[in-house]
């Protein structure tokens, strides 16, 4: 790749491979990736970065490094309630157990505290943005900054009144109101988040999607998550909830859907006719029995698909290298294929189309020259990674979040030999403690 004129650099990485992502399925053996003012100056062979002068010089020989990964989905302020009710369908978990829970104790330090505890899953996982969906979206942006991390901020709206606000009208202007003070930060954007069809009425949706027009916001939105979901769209509003989507003027480049596991034909095609993206969350859909998202359909199609973890409450991990894995296995299974969506393929939809999703292909997403050095280094040295005849089949069919080592957000680095360099990891314990205790009513 070139390199720049004005050989010097603020950070030096050399490692054993470089995962570009683009070109697609490219490995760069015992190449250098150079940083300067928080962006790739050049990437080339390790020989070569003798003739640049770094400040800072990081060797790992027997690393991968990779784009940042983006989790295209998750809520992650429910870290805190991780495993607090698991193993039951989709409504009855929210009407009977989460709902009431959320009622009872959401509030700007649960969202805080929940979201810091998710960070620190996250990095140490190479998630270095995330595209989030909750209540006081303010509170997760501020514990997101103070992680070092980018994030996608939902403005959430639902039509029920919930301890964050009384009504739809109520959600858009908190939500703006946050998008306001915090829209110049180079960490931090934004998506309006109608949470679900039926959750949320015509008139909400009518405005959402004024707003979006007229501020060139992204719409996030479970959409078509179970079969039960439909149904009772269909009883209460007459078409299916994508159709319902389509006409009120919801479809276009800028939405992402959740889940999108019960999709016909025409559906897909529409999601494709409009350029809208999908956030796959497989371990999400396994656990809830929510279904098989019919995920080689809809890129055969064209559409753009990424990968989300959903929520700790749902999955229960914020692991998007186990996603990976689900993603790629999944799909050869239900395809009857093995052929079907390759490693490289998984690793596109992890990195690179999340961040197209999100409007960010320009800055994150590939580690190419100009782009912002979102990086994180995985150790494929050891037994289970070894022997290594391709580095990308081993990061997504082999290696775990347990192996990133380094991280690095705009070329600053955030995690070294797997610990926070910005989060104090035994404090947000302490709280995750603390919250327990309270939820459990102890």
């Amino acid at each position: 790749m070139p390199s720049s004129p004005d050989p010097h650099a603020d950070l030096r990485i050399d490692a054993g491979w470089i995962v570009p992502v683009q070109p697609r399925g490219e490995v760069l053996a015992n190449h250098s990736l150079l940083v300067r003012d928080g962006r790739i100056a050049a990437i080339l062979p390790t020989g070569e970065a003798d003739a640049w002068l770094s400040a800072s010089h990081v060797r790992l020989p027997g690393h991968a490094l990779m784009p940042g990964l983006v989790n295209l989905h998750t809520h992650a302020a429910m870290n805190l309630l991780r495993g607090y009710a698991d193993d039951l369908p989709l409504m009855t978990w929210l009407r009977d157990h989460i709902w009431p829970a959320e009622n009872r104790h959401v509030s700007p330090s649960f969202v805080r505290d929940g979201t810091r505890l998710a960070c620190l899953e996250m990095l140490k996982g190479g998630v270095t943005c995330f595209n989030d969906m909750y209540y006081f979206p303010e509170a997760a942006v501020e514990a997101s900054v103070e992680a070092g991390m980018r994030i996608a901020a939902g403005l959430i709206v639902v039509d029920a009144p919930t301890p964050y606000a009384a009504d739809p009208d109520d959600y858009l202007n908190k939500g703006l109101a946050t998008r306001d003070a915090w829209r110049d930060h180079p960490l931090v954007q934004f998506c309006l988040a109608p949470h679900a069809p039926y959750t949320v009425g015509d008139r909400s949706l009518e405005k959402i999607a004024i707003y979006a027009a007229q501020l060139d916001l992204p719409v996030h939105m479970h959409i078509h998550e179970t079969e039960d979901e439909i149904r009772h769209g269909q009883e209460k509003y007459g078409p299916r909830p994508l159709a319902r989507l389509k006409a009120l003027g919801l479809l276009g480049p800028g939405l992402v859907a959740v889940h999108a596991v019960h999709l016909n034909d025409e559906e897909i095609g529409w999601l494709a006719q409009h350029g809208c993206h999908v956030a796959h969350c497989p371990a999400s859909n396994l656990k809830l029995a929510s279904g098989f998202a019919p995920v080689a359909r809809l890129l055969a199609a064209g559409v753009n698909v990424g990968v989300g973890t959903d929520g700790a409450a749902s999955n229960n991990r914020l692991d998007l290298f186990s996603e990976m894995r689900l993603t790629a296995t999944l799909a050869k299974c239900v395809g009857g294929d093995p052929s079907t969506l390759p490693a490289h393929r998984a690793l596109e939809m992890a990195t690179l189309a999340g961040a197209r999703a999100l409007g960010m292909e320009q800055r994150i997403g590939s580690l190419e020259v100009g782009k912002m050095a979102d990086v994180i280094a995985v150790d494929l040295a050891g037994v289970a990674t070894q022997p290594c005849y391709d580095p990308i089949s081993q990061l997504v069919y082999s290696a775990g979040r347990e192996q990133v080592s380094h991280v690095w957000v705009g070329g600053t680095a955030v995690l070294e030999h797997g610990q926070s360099l910005l989060l104090d990891e035994a404090d947000a314990l302490a709280r995750a403690h603390a919250w327990r205790g309270k939820i459990a009513g102890k």
